[in-house]
């Protein structure tokens, strides 16, 4: 029986090999398909992502699939599959929050695939330039945490940069201590962004109360900090322990489970409707009693599911402040097109920051 199950593997591994070569055809097929695709849009000059047609592609595969291949890795899959595709239109290249493997490279690697160009910044505000100056088609950037709150650094370089919001990443979150030879008793001091040192607080109290913190401005400056001294840890991606070559200390030293951070794809476009989709918008308020009851008011007369509210000073102008809206809907769809001419008609200040699919945390 034993020497029967054996001689069956052989077979068994032809069959997977006669697969594997039938998926590689599929998948050239499909790359020229989408070349096609890309050529006949230009011609026509319409734009190169269709986020409808992708979620209805989602959609599909995941009803045929009927539970049978794991969601998730399916998911991811098709993803790679779709975004590589996408990109073989035209060559895309993405700003991002630096150095190599932040949990920004890593939310880009998610949302463009591995096929994208990834272009490493110093700070939040260069990804903003750059995309603006036209150096990159896209950046991405992190805008709040579901435990932190919001990323201000974020919020203001709205309020400076003309671009628009084209896509968001919902990125779940777990934090490792890591360090070169993987023993807590090296670590002398532990580096990281402020928002994943606030979010490990409680952890890095019990466990290494008299080590030290450093903030630094990102969690891959950190890693790089670790794998260049023996006496740093670094609070890191798991993506940072394999470009870095270090080691865990320890895993999953986040104080709260289901810590997702909430990243922006910026560019200058916004995408067309998918059917599923969210609206931002940085209003000014005029200066009298009600004037945000006002824009409330105006929302719920629309019906219009506010998602989140934000407010933030103007640089250079004592007490006076700009408000970020989400609001569930695209700009095309009617209520929010007459949502926001009324807007417009009450608010001393009112920019479109953009209408982009949503995305949900897999699994959920």
């Amino acid at each position: 029986m034993v020497s029967e199950k054996k001689s069956d593997i052989p077979q068994v591994r032809d069959k997977i090999d006669a697969i594997d070569n039938q998926i590689l055809s599929l998948l050239k097929d499909r790359i020229g398909c989408a070349k096609e695709i890309g050529r006949l849009k230009s011609e026509s000059n319409r734009a190169k992502w269709d986020p409808l047609r992708e979620r209805q592609i989602y959609e599909r595969l995941i009803e045929m699939n009927s539970g049978v291949f794991p969601e998730t890795p399916l998911r991811s899959i098709f993803n790679e599959i779709i975004t590589s595709c996408r990109l073989s239109q035209k060559n895309i290249a993405v700003a991002y929050l630096g150095p190599e493997a932040t949990f920004t490279h890593l939310a880009g690697v998610k949302y463009f695939g591995h096929s994208a160009v990834f272009k490493p910044m110093d700070s939040i505000d260069d990804v903003f330039a750059e995309v603006e100056k036209n150096r990159t088609q896209y950046g991405i950037v992190p805008v709040e945490n579901s435990i932190e709150g919001s990323v201000f650094n974020t919020l203001d370089a709205f309020m400076k940069h003309n671009i628009k919001i084209c896509g968001e990443v919902l990125l779940e979150i777990s934090h490792n201590l890591v360090c070169r030879s993987g023993n807590m008793e090296d670590i002398q001091t532990v580096a990281s962004h402020a928002q994943p040192l606030a979010q490990c607080r409680e952890w890095l109290r019990k466990n290494l109360p008299q080590v030290p913190t450093l903030p630094v401005f990102s969690t891959g400056a950190a890693a790089q900090m670790a794998a260049n001294n023996p006496n740093i840890g670094a609070i890191a991606s798991s993506l940072a322990i394999k470009t870095y070559d270090l080691q865990v200390v320890v895993k999953g030293i986040e104080d709260y489970q289901g810590n997702t951070t909430r990243f922006l794809v910026i560019g200058n476009q916004s995408p067309s409707p998918s059917g599923a989709d969210r609206t931002s918008l940085l209003l000014g308020l005029m200066d009298r009693p009600g004037a945000l009851n006002e824009v409330l008011t105006i929302l719920s007369e629309e019906d219009i599911n506010l998602a989140k509210i934000e407010s933030r000073p103007i640089k250079g102008k004592q007490w006076k402040y700009l408000f970020f809206l989400d609001m569930m809907g695209h700009i095309e769809d009617d209520k929010i097109k007459r949502g926001c001419d009324r807007l417009k008609d009450i608010c001393s200040y009112f920019e479109w920051l953009g209408s982009y699919p949503c995305q949900v945390l897999e699994g959920k």
